[in-house]
């Protein structure tokens, strides 16, 4: 199984500790958006999760879990962008998100990190220059 977690929400820059949490637990229990009265357990083991995904615009407080991550296999999209708090405004700083980029490189491997750039916005202030 591969696990995604970031499609509906940045869980390593909000929610670290709960994503913590259901490591030690084992399992989590996901809602169906479609459906809200469907809910799925999913056993958290590396024996049935081939790979866990991350996409995060702030990886760095799952750092301090990367003991709990260490038995799965990951792979990292960080989203790195050049715009301000008044657009992301629960972005930190982009040094860093770039100096958390290397960390996790370091401790996940290169090959394990992809960056990302999104959103793309294109008007009189953002251009193509």
């Amino acid at each position: 199984m591969i696990l995604q977690t970031g499609n509906r929400t940045d869980i390593p820059a909000f929610y670290s500790e709960w994503f913590a949490n259901r490591l030690k637990e084992g399992f989590v229990l996901v809602r169906n958006p479609f459906n809200p009265t469907a809910v799925t357990r999913y056993r958290l083991d590396p024996s049935v999760v081939d790979l866990m995904v991350f996409c995060s615009k702030n990886p760095a407080p799952m750092l301090r879990h990367m003991d709990l991550l260490s038995p799965f296999r990951q792979y990292w999209f960080v989203t790195i962008t050049p715009y301000g708090t008044d657009i992301e405004p629960n972005v930190p700083d982009k040094k860093e998100v770039m100096d958390t980029f290397r960390t996790l490189s370091g401790i996940v491997g290169p090959h394990q990190m992809c960056w990302r750039y999104d959103p793309i916005f294109l008007d009189e202030v953002w251009t193509y220059d």
